[in-house]
């Protein structure tokens, strides 16, 4: 693994290489998710049903408000990864600065409107009125002390693309770790010790994201071997359009899922009351560590595909394709099998304490499991056409797959299939999906040189 750190983007990759020179970004993000899941565990455990639901319910807000930075952060790779392909490293070295000053300025004015405004987000919400007070005022407690770090959780999101593409995947990867065992330990402490609830888990959360977020400004403003150095922002407002319009589709992707999760709740709370989101929760808090690979695969290469469109390597490029394919479709067989296999001890891991929520959950989850099967290859198509600086296309697999087909299947398939059509809804969107990336990716095949020169 160590021999990874003298890759470089600019390298001609073999399998070996493209994966050694990706496993930091999805151990990165595979970790990110794993932290999650011990924030979840924690409250589950320790703080009560009460707090999980409420944590759940209010969590898809939190990650709307920070969806700039997986804007910014994606959007802004791309740019930077051709521009250094082209070698014009100083200008991207403005560009790279600018993007992060606009972000901060951005996320500060979001989390003082969403500090305001979240009681009245969270009671319209509820919209069958199945929440009591005490879960609402959870609500509330949450997310307005996450919401605090905002800015630290929005640099976060994107210092995980802006690495890679700096050259420095390892050190991406080293934050990453170092954020998520400070919230491991600070959940343990203020959750689990001094039972402090729900507002321990957010003041946990909050800390880590500081870490995760400041650690690597500080870096890339101090002297380093990086590709990229911050340094006085140029005022490129054309660069920060490219970078919003390229990045749109990871944009519309976290906001459509945290659109598709307020969704899925309020048809949990109808079909299945507080148990549904709580069922829900927790199939969240596990998928997220499953398709966080196929993110972390996506966020690794996406800046070598950059690389190699800016300086026209037409050879590498469909060579790029071919490999990310075969390991999205090795890597999804495999995470069937475990989903399917730990469903059961998984559920017992979060709501053991209940015996009707843990078999609501194992099924519902045995269900949700064929899903990752298909997932990851809209997942990498959308981050591809990113990487190409197609935001377009990216953006229609996108909003598509989390949105439109998501909220199609969840208002249809209920209504046959009660409780059962929601998790299926799930396994039907990612299909439709992954049919669409696969024709976005055979009509486009030409105009980036995926087929074999004549």
């Amino acid at each position: 693994m160590f021999n990874a750190m003298k890759i470089k983007i600019s390298d001609n990759f073999t399998y070996k290489k493209l994966l050694l020179y990706t496993l930091p970004s999805v151990i990165m993000m595979v970790f990110t998710s794993i932290y999650g899941v011990v924030d979840g565990f924690f409250v589950s455990n320790f703080a009560g049903g009460e707090a999980f639901t409420a944590v759940n319910f209010i969590m898809p807000v939190i990650m709307i408000l920070g969806s700039v930075g997986m804007m910014i952060g994606t959007g802004g790779s791309a740019l930077l990864a051709k521009t250094l392909g082209q070698g014009n490293n100083e200008k991207a070295n403005g560009i790279f600065s600018f993007l992060v000053c606009a972000s901060l300025v951005l996320s500060a004015a979001i989390a003082a409107l969403g500090i305001i405004f979240i009681r009245p987000i969270a009671e319209l919400l509820d919209t069958e009125n199945k929440l009591n007070e005490q879960t609402l005022d959870y609500c509330v407690l949450y997310a307005r002390t996450v919401l605090i770090a905002l800015p630290a959780y929005t640099l976060q999101f994107e210092f995980q693309s802006f690495c890679p593409t700096a050259n420095k995947p390892h050190f991406g990867l080293f934050v990453t770790v170092a954020a998520g065992v400070a919230n491991m330990i600070l959940d343990a402490l203020f959750v689990g010790l001094f039972k402090w609830g729900v507002l321990g888990a957010a003041a946990a959360t909050g800390i880590s994201q500081l870490i995760g977020g400041g650690v690597p400004l500080i870096y890339f403003l101090c002297p380093n071997t990086s590709l990229l150095r911050l340094k006085k922002p140029d005022f490129d407002f054309k660069a920060l359009l490219k970078t919003c319009a390229n990045g749109s589709s990871e944009l519309l992707s976290n906001i459509s899922m945290s659109v598709v999760s307020i969704l899925y709740n309020a048809q949990l709370l109808k079909y299945a009351g507080p148990n549904g989101v709580a069922a829900y929760g927790v199939m969240m808090y596990v998928s997220f560590i499953f398709i966080s690979m196929f993110i972390g695969f996506s966020i690794g290469s996406a800046p070598i595909i950059g690389f190699n469109y800016g300086a026209g390597n037409k050879k590498e490029l469909k060579g790029l394709l071919k490999k990310s394919l075969v390991f999205i479709t090795i890597t999804s067989v495999i995470m069937v099998a475990l989903a399917f296999g730990l469903s059961s001890p998984l559920s017992r891991l979060f709501v053991g304490y209940d015996a009707e929520l843990c078999k609501m959950t194992t099924r519902g989850f045995r269900i949700f499991a064929f899903s990752f099967m298909f997932s990851g290859i809209a997942i990498n198509g959308s981050s591809f056409f990113t990487a190409l600086n197609n935001g377009l296309i990216s953006a229609l697999i996108s909003f598509l797959r989390t949105l439109v087909f998501q909220i199609a299947a969840v208002m249809i398939l209920p209504l046959f299939l009660e409780l059962d059509g929601i998790w299926f809804s799930i396994v039907i969107a990612e299909i439709m999906a992954a049919t669409l990336t696969a024709i976005c990716l055979i009509s486009n095949r030409k105009k980036y040189f995926l087929v074999k020169d004549n």
